[in-house]
């Protein structure tokens, strides 16, 4: 999921920076993504009493989704950062993503994400956090506009609601080679958003292609706004797993998530990262 890049209340390290475009496995089908995130220019401060800043902090996760039906995936993933020498784990998350049938072939899609995420000390000042991510894109053979209007909810004594979307637009080069632009932002407390200067907006330049069977994502990330990390370099490593008893199509499905190989049949594909 995207994480949005850190938050207020409930803050979080960059362990999936994405833009989800309502593409999911195949019915019966296992991927797997390596998703990895570098703060070349971070935060010098720590978010909150505890935390730790994100200057020099290497975040990811591995994430595993298995696709139930046409319309529904369940995923898991295992976030960490690697900081100072040091390995920090943060647990878990478990996310059950919704989408049209056949997202990935419509020009018009859509879809949601539920993410429960139990979270360490060093992450967030809340145990339990919900993400809730709608889905909404548009896409023809060549370009593809993605919308992910997210809400990140905290619970506990420190817990709050924050909007953090994110927004992708991506044109298609050739075959399998795709560039675009991603913001993400964190506007702060739903109702009572956070000064200009304290909100988190990063634009990212992005470009998606395939070695193989293996999917690849990369993006380099500028922060507009003192509070956002001022350079981040986001990558996602993905491969699907051939739907047992059929033969191996890894590399025609969707990408989970719509975070690998976006438009990948014609008019297919919305691409994340």
């Amino acid at each position: 999921m995207l994480a949005a890049l850190g938050c207020s209340g409930t803050a979080k390290a960059t362990d999936e920076i994405q833009v989800y475009n309502a593409g999911i496995a195949e019915p019966g089908q296992l991927t797997i993504q390596q998703h990895l995130n570098f703060v070349g220019i971070g935060q010098k401060d720590p978010p909150f009493p505890g935390g730790f800043a994100s200057n020099h902090s290497l975040n990811g996760t591995p994430e595993f989704a298995y696709g139930m039906t046409d319309w529904w995936e369940l995923g898991l993933y295992l976030p960490f950062a690697v900081q100072d020498q040091q390995f920090l784990s943060d647990a878990f998350k478990l996310r059950t993503l919704f989408v049209s049938p056949n997202a990935d072939k419509r020009n018009l899609f859509y879809g949601i994400n539920f993410e429960l995420s139990y979270e360490m000390p060093k992450f967030a000042q809340t145990r339990w956090g919900l993400e809730i991510r709608p889905i909404i894109g548009v896409r023809n053979a060549d370009f593809e506009f993605i919308v992910n209007p997210i809400v990140d909810v905290g619970f506990g004594r420190y817990g709050e609601a924050d909007f953090a979307p994110a927004v992708r637009l991506a044109r298609k080069l050739k075959d399998d080679v795709y560039v675009g632009l991603e913001y993400y932002a964190d506007f702060g407390k739903i109702g009572d958003f956070s000064p200009l200067a304290q909100q988190q907006h990063t634009l990212f330049a992005v470009t998606d292609f395939k070695i193989e069977d293996v999917d690849i994502d990369f993006g380099v990330g500028y922060g507009l706004t003192s509070a956002s990390d001022r350079l981040v370099v986001k990558t996602i490593i993905g491969y699907a797993f051939p739907v047992p008893g059929t033969k191996d199509n890894a590399g025609e499905r969707s990408s989970a998530n719509g975070a690998i190989n976006p438009m990948a049949h014609v008019s297919a594909r919305t691409t994340p990262f």
